[in-house]
């Protein structure tokens, strides 16, 4: 069994068996191993991997991103697991490594973390040239991004959880998502979690310039937007989780998206 490590960088490149077979709990990553041109090499996929919906609908799902089960992955024989350090369970890796010859594990903090992302895959399954023209896709966008004109800072309290509340740290994927675009993101003062648990207070809406409610984990609506503008007396908008949240090849696209956002 090996580990290959892709926190926050590509390491050595590993080469993948001749045919590989991969299981990915990551439902981000399950999309950027079909645009890699893997498809053909998923046998197992959980159910909250979704896109690409044509694709995916084929490939056997395992449980989801915390309750797997174990023995269906075992008959699947795969040669490759790809997990995440936020997404996953360490113990149900640690279970499923006994078994599975070659463990990747992602933790992408930082938009630009992706190139490192592609390439390490593509290295790992032979795919180094389309994980370059996934590069190349994302370093446009990412220029595009970084030249729109700075707007003075603002503090956002993005909202992941209803009862109760959620929201993120600063040391997370989706906040350094929202830095890009010059929005802080507001954490309850002196909890180390990365997804905080937080109460509304007068407080709470004096310290903010408004809020973000992701369509997912939970799925926030326009009614809540209603409810809690009235609630708080602060902007209030409903953000789409997947493109604030996943990394992989859907980041490409999450960059176009902070730019409407800014534009906003």
């Amino acid at each position: 069994m090996r580990f290959i490590d892709a926190i926050g960088q590509a390491h050595a490149s590993v080469n993948a068996d001749a045919s590989p077979r991969i299981v990915s709990l990551v439902p981000s990553i399950t999309e950027l191993v079909c645009d890699l041109g893997l498809a053909s090499a998923l046998v197992g996929r959980t159910g909250f991997c979704i896109h690409p919906a044509g694709t995916v609908n084929a490939i056997p799902k395992v449980g989801g991103t915390k309750d797997v089960n174990i023995e269906k992955i075992r008959r699947l024989a795969p040669t490759h697991l790809i997990v995440n350090i936020d997404e996953n369970e360490k113990p149900t890796v640690e279970t499923l490594a006994q078994f599975i010859p070659h463990v990747v594990v992602t933790h992408p903090l930082a938009p630009g973390d992706n190139l490192a992302l592609y390439r390490l895959l593509g290295g790992i399954f032979n795919a180094q040239a389309q994980a370059e023209r996934l590069c190349a896709a994302f370093e446009t966008e990412y220029a595009a991004l970084r030249a729109l004109p700075k707007s003075p800072p603002q503090t956002w309290l993005y909202c992941i959880w209803k009862d109760p509340w959620m929201t993120i740290s600063g040391d997370t994927y989706i906040a350094r998502m929202m830095a890009e675009i010059g929005w802080q993101a507001w954490t309850p003062g002196g909890d180390p979690a990365r997804y905080p648990r937080f109460e509304w207070s007068d407080a709470v809406a004096h310290a903010i310039d408004g809020v973000l409610l992701s369509s997912e984990p939970y799925r926030f609506t326009e009614a809540h937007v209603d409810a809690l503008e009235r609630q708080i007396g602060k902007p209030v908008q409903l953000v789409d989780g997947e493109m604030m949240s996943w990394y992989g090849s859907r980041a490409i696209a999450g960059l176009r998206y902070l730019r409407q956002l800014a534009a906003a």
